[in-house]
C-alpha cells in the first residue's frame, strides 16, 4: 500500500516534471525585427540581446539613467517626442525585458500618431493635461478608446496599432512602461508612405482604395519618427 502510494506520487511528480519542460520548450523572443542564421559564427553581428558585462565589473552608473525630468521638443509636424529608455541607453535593462518611455505632448493636437511595439505590451500614465488614447484589435477591427485625465492608466496590449492625442489646452506628459527590454516601434504612417525603397504605389493604391495621385503625394511628404 506504502509502496504504490509512493509509486503513484513519484509518477505525478514526473508527469508534471515533463509537462513543465515541455512549456518551457519554447524560442525565445525576439529583440530585434530578425535575426538571420549564420553558419559560421565568424560572420556574426548581431545577437538576441546585448553580451553580458562580467558581473564583478558591473556598477551603479550601469543601472542608472537621468534626464526624464526634462522635457521634449514637441516643436514637429505631429507635436510630439518620445523619450526612450531602453537597454542601448540603459545597459542595466540587459534580459530584464522593461523599458520606459516619456512622451511629451504639445498643447491640443500633439499626437502620438498611431504605431506599434512589435515586441512589447505598454501601460501608460499622465501625469499631466488630458489625453484621448485608444487602439485597435486584429481583424475585424475594434476601436477601444478613453480619455485620460492625470493618474489615469491604461494598457495597450502587445502589437497593436495605438496613439495618444493631447485634447487639453496645455502641455501634456505622460510616462510608459514596456514589457520589452527593446520594444520597437513602427510608426503606421512612415512605414507605410516613407519606407525606403517606396512600396509600389499600385500596391498602395488597390490597398487604400484611392487614386495613384493621392498614393504619390503622401509618398512625398516627411513622416517623422516618433
Amino acid at each position: 500500500m506504502g509502496g504504490a502510494y509512493h509509486l503513484q506520487v513519484a509518477a505525478t511528480f514526473l508527469l508534471l516534471a515533463a509537462i513543465a519542460s515541455i512549456a518551457a520548450a519554447f524560442d525565445p523572443s525576439p529583440l530585434q525585427d530578425f535575426c538571420v542564421a549564420i553558419d559560421d559564427p565568424k560572420l556574426g553581428v548581431f545577437v538576441n540581446g546585448k553580451f553580458c558585462k562580467d558581473p564583478m565589473q558591473a556598477k551603479a552608473d550601469d543601472f542608472t539613467f537621468s534626464g526624464l525630468d526634462r522635457a521634449g521638443n514637441t516643436s514637429n509636424a505631429v507635436g510630439s517626442n518620445v523619450t526612450l529608455v531602453n537597454v542601448d541607453r540603459l545597459k542595466g535593462l540587459n534580459t530584464l525585458g522593461i523599458s520606459l518611455a516619456r512622451i511629451d505632448y504639445a498643447p491640443y493636437g500633439g499626437l502620438n500618431p498611431p504605431h506599434t511595439h512589435p515586441r512589447a505590451t505598454e501601460i501608460l500614465v499622465v501625469v499631466k493635461g488630458s489625453l484621448y488614447v485608444g487602439f485597435v484589435t486584429s481583424n475585424p477591427p475594434k476601436l477601444f478608446t478613453k480619455t485620460l485625465n492625470v493618474g489615469d492608466v491604461f494598457v495597450f496590449p502587445i502589437g497593436l496599432i495605438h496613439f495618444q492625442l493631447n485634447v487639453a489646452n496645455t502641455n501634456a506628459i505622460a510616462f510608459a512602461g514596456l514589457s520589452s527590454q527593446n520594444p520597437g516601434t513602427i510608426t503606421i504612417a512612415n512605414a507605410v508612405f516613407g519606407s525606403d525603397p517606396a512600396i509600389n504605389p499600385d500596391v498602395l493604391t488597390k490597398a487604400f482604395q484611392v487614386d495613384k495621385n493621392v498614393v504619390d503625394y503622401l509618398q512625398k511628404q516627411f513622416w517623422p519618427e516618433n
